[in-house]
């Protein structure tokens, strides 16, 4: 199932995948993904000791976002019309939350959290239907969140922080629990987001109105495709919070060069840690989207075509297991020779399908292809870099 997924399929579900093995009917795929004894908890738990004993580090971020996959009708589990950052406007699908990782040897998908909105908790026949535990109640995704970091931390994921956007930012229950964890954390906030200072209570955007000039510090977020990605930076220390665990609290607003758009970010730390810490968490969480694009792109994370609870925690699972093993075999390769990037998830992934799993032409056909790629990229990549050198003041 998982060199399925691995392939180059034009869509990949139950049928092409059984065709892909060899099957021939889909009615073995089916029945790993619906009726077959195993848990996918398991499997992800699995992939987490993977995960750990290849990619883990001290320093390890954890992320939380959620994708949405769009949807036609009403009986698929957990769908209904609700607001899509992947779509940007509100449409019919389906939200789940996800748990990222990601330390300094590379980045992959963990766990994940099926969102439940009311209309399906309260309506016991469409659970029914759906195949719902009687056990899973409605929980708001900062909650599904807390979940998904507790059990990492219970199965000994080695993390340091945590990184999210608004919707988790705007939660103090989530950095409430975060601190009892010690876990520093890096969470978006909205402008409106207001934050106790030795002047009272006031708004985020209203803080950064009266920040002088040299409060603002140009630092990179972080590499990108098309060059550093440089923005302005302040923080602002706050007071301590009224709980029982020390520790630093900031106010991060990060200033776009050109537009001069503000992000804001609510920052914990358990000890001091210097500025441009806290902007290299914070340009981490990109790094969870960079994985949602190629577990959908490449892995047919939104391909699915099931409507029951059990048969979407399954293909989940397994896409993440996949993703999980292209991640860390990434980082085996040794350093790329100079006018080639070094390989990616995307380019692994269409390598491991022609080299290993079909060989349909030979090896140096296979490689020389990636050779050209890489090279197209690595050319465009210098003149990326050296365009944005020119208009450095």
């Amino acid at each position: 199932f998982i060199a399925g997924l691995l392939a180059p399929l034009p869509t990949k579900n139950c049928w092409t995948i059984a065709e892909h093995a060899g099957d021939d009917g889909p009615g073995g795929m089916q029945d790993l993904i619906s009726r077959a004894s195993w848990h996918d908890a398991e499997i992800r738990a699995d992939v987490r000791d993977f995960v750990t004993a290849r990619l883990g580090h001290p320093d390890g971020i954890l992320l939380v976002d959620e994708t949405g996959d769009l949807k036609k009708g009403t009986r698929t589990v957990g769908v209904q019309r609700q607001y899509s950052g992947t779509a940007g406007k509100i449409e019919n699908c389906q939200l789940a939350v996800h748990l990222s990782y990601a330390t300094p040897h590379g980045h992959t998908l963990l766990d994940v959290a099926l969102y439940l909105p009311k209309s399906w908790t309260d309506d016991p026949q469409r659970r029914a239907a759906a195949g719902v535990p009687d056990s899973v109640e409605f929980a708001t995704k900062p909650q599904l969140a807390r979940r998904l970091i507790d059990t990492a931390l219970a199965g000994g994921l080695p993390c340091r922080w945590v990184a999210g956007d608004e919707a988790y930012g705007g939660d103090p229950q989530l950095a409430a629990a975060l601190r009892r964890h010690q876990l520093g954390y890096v969470l978006a906030v909205a402008c409106s987001h207001r934050v106790p200072t030795g002047l009272g209570v006031r708004r985020a955007d209203h803080i950064t109105a009266g920040l002088p000039k040299q409060a603002w510090q140009r630092i990179s977020a972080g590499n990108g495709a098309k060059g550093y990605r440089y923005y302005d930076w302040a923080f602002i220390t706050l007071p301590k919070a009224a709980d029982l665990y020390e520790g630093r609290h900031w106010l991060l607003i990060r200033r776009n060069r050109s537009t001069g758009e503000l992000a804001f970010y609510r920052c914990w730390s358990p000890e001091q840690v210097p500025l441009h810490h806290l902007v290299t968490v914070a340009g981490y969480r990109w790094s969870i989207e960079e994985s949602f694009q190629a577990t959908k792109t490449s892995l047919g994370l939104d391909q699915h075509q099931h409507r029951r609870w059990t048969a979407w925690h399954r293909w989940t699972a397994l896409v993440i297991a996949a993703h999980a093993f292209l991640a860390a075999a990434t980082t085996i390769s040794t350093a790329s020779p100079d006018g080639l990037i070094d390989i990616t998830v995307n380019e692994l992934c269409r390598m491991f399908h022609a080299l290993v799993i079909a060989p349909a032409r030979t090896t140096a056909d296979v490689i020389a292809w990636s050779i050209f790629r890489r090279r197209h990229q690595a050319i465009a990549k210098i003149g990326h870099y050296a365009r944005q050198a020119l208009t450095e003041p």
